[in-house]
């Protein structure tokens, strides 16, 4: 296989690797939309597709007649019911926008996929995966991240609707307040790793754990630098794919639908799939860069089989197992990252507008910034001294910037404290009391 591949030309291999990525996607989307409904029905205690898919008593084959199928092909009826549903197009529109919008929200998360590596960079999977290894995989995140709000907010600006447009805004505002700690949290892992390719960060975390355990993979993840890195990136990919409880571009109590209510049928059917979409892609970055990409555990089974002992046939046996099923371990991670998503959907209400700017402005863009800070601190004491000493460093650090960002922010909580509102009833004249009776 290997061979074949390597004689292939270097365009049909490309197309390959394209093919290798899109269908998957194109393919488990209606999946992401079963498992949403199910899930969420799960934890809300109430009842999903459970109906649609049912198979037929007069099913050739007998064991599986009758037999329910938990609405596993309600999202292909959905879909056949948006592509015949009547495509209503308003008259005072900007076409070419209206029509270039749904496209433009779906193509970041294609554009991102391509650059994340699900297999190991040597043999077969060093041919198929990833599409492009850039070099600069990190920035690309952020420059092909932040066009998806075009699609939003021209979507918005082209369906001439005052709640539309609206809704568009909202998503730019949005993306201001936090891109700025999403790159921040994301130099920190790039500053961690020395590389900004998504390859040689996974290769990164496959070193030794703190550096001591040769035993065990360093996960990101694993590491107080990279676990509040992780928390800041985690919340900043929600807001990315404007899910709740940041979907406030689409909050149907005020907007109605936001900036897709002018859209029916299949655009509209486009927009649901460039969200679900992104929320795969995202889920697998999240992995990538911070759960240890294709690898399944954080163990170096290699290693272990390596020192010998009478188990190191089985560590053999488990690391090439690893190195096979490692597109299989990054689906996990990827759907594991649904199922979070889900879950703080069936979970947190809607932040207000006020809440989600005090929360990138002041909360995770500062606590971004003291860990970029900590961690070149820790690299830098490393370098010169040791690393014990860059590890105390670093935790000092955390302290003095902690106390620092709670003296400009959090201690002054009056300054702000909404200001107290009272409602006052209209007060309505009276009838007036009636004539005293007449003296007896």
């Amino acid at each position: 296989m290997q061979q074949w591949l390597e004689s292939l030309h270097p365009a049909l291999l490309a197309l390959i690797r394209v093919l290798l990525f899109v269908v998957p996607i194109l393919l488990l989307v209606p999946g992401f939309i079963w498992l949403e409904r199910r899930l969420l029905s799960w934890m809300q205690d109430r009842i999903g597709p459970n109906r649609t898919g049912t198979i037929s008593k007069n099913f050739p084959i007998k064991f599986l007649r009758g037999k329910k199928t938990f609405g596993l092909l309600q999202p292909i009826a959905d879909g056949v019911k948006l592509f015949f549903k009547e495509d209503v197009t308003p008259k005072s529109i900007d076409r070419l926008i209206y029509f270039v919008a749904p496209a433009l929200a779906l193509f970041p998360a294609f554009a991102l996929g391509g650059t994340l590596p699900w297999g190991p960079s040597h043999g077969l999977y060093g041919l198929l995966t990833p599409i492009a290894n850039v070099d600069i995989g990190i920035l690309y995140v952020l420059a092909i991240s932040s066009l998806g709000v075009y699609g939003v907010v021209l979507a918005g600006y082209a369906s001439n609707n005052k709640y539309s447009l609206l809704g568009g805004l909202r998503a730019s505002a949005q993306l201001i307040s936090y891109e700025l700690a999403m790159g921040v949290a994301l130099a920190c892992i790039a500053l961690a790793s020395g590389s900004l390719r998504f390859i040689e960060i996974v290769e990164t975390q496959e070193q030794a754990l703190f550096g001591a355990l040769p035993a065990f993979q360093n996960w990101f993840v694993f590491t107080p630098y990279g676990l509040l890195a992780a928390v800041i990136f985690g919340i900043c990919m929600v807001a990315e794919t404007n899910r709740a409880p940041f979907d406030l571009p689409e909050a149907e109590n005020e907007i109605i639908a936001g900036y897709h209510t002018e859209y029916s049928s299949m655009k509209f059917a486009v927009f649901f799939m460039g969200e679900y979409a992104a929320m795969f892609v995202f889920s697998g970055v999240f992995a990538t860069l911070f759960l240890g990409g294709y690898n399944f555990l954080p163990v170096n089974w290699q290693y272990l089989a390596d020192q010998g002992g009478g188990a190191a046939g089985l560590w053999q046996f488990i690391a090439n197992a690893q190195y096979w099923l490692s597109p299989v371990f990054f689906l996990l991670k990827a759907f594991l990252g649904m199922a979070v998503y889900i879950w703080i959907r069936a979970t947190l209400p809607r932040l207000r507008y006020d809440q989600l700017m005090f929360l990138g402005w002041k909360t995770l863009l500062p606590a971004a910034v003291v860990n970029f800070i900590a961690i070149a601190i820790w690299i830098m004491v490393s370098k010169v001294q040791n690393p014990v000493l860059g590890t105390l460093a670093a935790l000092i650090s955390y302290v003095v910037l902690f106390f620092v960002f709670k003296s400009f922010i959090g201690t002054n909580k009056e300054a702000r404290a909404l200001e107290k509102r009272t409602v006052t009833y209209a007060q309505f004249p009276t009838k007036p009391d009636s004539e005293p009776a007449a003296a007896q």
